[in-house]
């Protein structure tokens, strides 16, 4: 295996959801945030997209993988002193960071890690940024200190009320839309109904409101084709024209149903079984 991209740490930072740290000077010294890598853990092992959550001086940047299949399995239990077979990037286009005003940003589970760095780079620039952070337990709630250390207002939903508000994201926005009136950006990552519910939401209110995509991608250039998205009824390339694009116009629909296309399939190599994979 390659010594290239060394992990540095390894910690669990809720159940099932690890925070690596790796060597990768190339990325670090030209991510922007938005953008993300692709990462193969071994020689046997698939090429999965994974956001770059920060990077650091000294040539390091931040992965947080939830082990949901065989792949992210495998990436959950190095440790420092493991390396990566392959990590190319960064890849996709950065956020468009501007000066919008009154930004929220709402992020499901894994999806705090996609709004991290977007949030810490809007409230650089001068925005003032309520973050909205979900789980299902106070346990499965990540980066709500890192995001409160950003500068952002913060609030928490839990579904079992065990955190914060008790509810879904979606309810703290409908809260939070009905009593504070005008904002005039969102930001959404997470689970693929959670984004569509959120671009429902502030679709209503005319709100400019922008998802970060996660379809099965490949090798991130364009050329695969895994990635595709439908966007105001025309094909996309996440990879080389996102991950991030207008919510009003996803069709989140297609996107959920591509995404499931390999349940199956991941299900069995996650037990060690075999299937042939679907065409």
């Amino acid at each position: 295996m390659s010594n290239e991209f060394p992990v540095l740490s390894a910690e669990t930072i809720a159940p099932g959801i690890v925070r690596l740290r790796l060597q990768a000077p190339r990325v670090a010294r030209h991510w922007r945030p938005g953008q993300f890598a692709i990462v193969r853990p071994d020689e046997d092992g698939e090429r999965i997209p994974l956001t770059v959550v920060e990077t650091d001086p000294d040539g390091s940047i931040v992965l947080v993988i939830q082990a949901v299949g065989a792949t992210t399995d495998r990436l959950c239990a190095m440790v420092a002193g493991d390396a990566l077979a392959d990590l190319a990037g960064p890849l996709g286009s950065p956020t468009e960071v501007d000066h919008f005003g009154g930004v929220v940003v709402v992020a499901g589970g894994v999806g705090a890690a996609v709004a991290l760095p977007v949030a810490r780079a809007l409230v650089e620039e001068g925005n003032e940024v309520t973050a909205i952070l979900g789980a299902r337990s106070a346990d499965r709630v990540i980066l709500a200190a890192e995001t409160k250390a950003a500068g952002c207002r913060v609030i928490v939903a839990t579904e079992d009320g065990s955190l914060g508000i008790q509810g879904m994201v979606t309810d703290a926005l409908g809260d939070l839309l009905a009593r504070e009136g005008r904002v005039d950006r969102v930001f959404t990552a997470g689970p693929i109904p959670m984004m569509a519910a959120v671009a429902e939401a502030t679709r209503r209110h005319g709100i400019t409101t922008i998802a970060s995509l996660n379809p099965i991608m490949v090798d991130g250039t364009g050329m695969c084709g895994g990635c595709r998205v439908r966007i105001s009824g025309e094909m996309r390339f996440a990879c080389v024209d996102g991950p991030e694009f207008d919510a009003h116009a996803v069709d989140f629909d297609t996107l959920a149903r591509r995404n499931a296309a390999y349940a199956a399939w991941e299900a069995d190599a996650r037990r060690g079984a075999c299937r042939e994979v679907p065409a």
